[in-house]
């Protein structure tokens, strides 16, 4: 199982944790980043909620068919075009993720970019698990 780390030293967090110990012997899985495409390579949702939500699943799918679970998730690295807007929509956001997730929160981080490989996509997810 893999071990949050929030030193006192450090702002509480919200949302994520400062750092992931994983377990010894844990297999590593990296998980490529995900948008809001569906199986017929469509961008799904005009919104970010809709985008994330569809994007965090891609990624929980690759998760799952490497023998991992949402719990093993040690990092998450969120990609978006417009991080105004993605935290304006935060506690949506956060529904989605504790529907799919719950109460684990890895160590995380949201990167402001210009724009992602695919024009309509306003989110990309990306991983690593410790799978043990």
């Amino acid at each position: 199982m893999l071990e949050p780390i929030n030193p006192e030293t450090l702002a509480p967090p919200v949302g994520f944790s400062h750092a992931m110990i994983a377990p010894a012997g844990a297999r590593i899985v990296f998980l490529a980043g995900q948008t809001a495409l569906n199986k017929e390579s469509v961008i799904v949702g005009d919104g970010i909620v809709e985008q994330f939500e569809q994007a965090l699943t891609n990624m929980l799918t690759s998760l799952k068919a490497s023998g991992g679970s949402p719990t093993d998730l040690a990092r998450v690295t969120i990609y978006s075009v417009d991080p105004v807007d993605y935290r304006a929509h935060a506690r949506e956001i956060g529904q989605v993720w504790k529907r799919h997730i719950g109460k684990h929160y890895p160590a995380m981080a949201l990167i402001g970019v210009v724009r992602l490989w695919d024009d309509a996509a306003l989110v990309e997810i990306e991983g690593t698990a410790a799978i043990s």
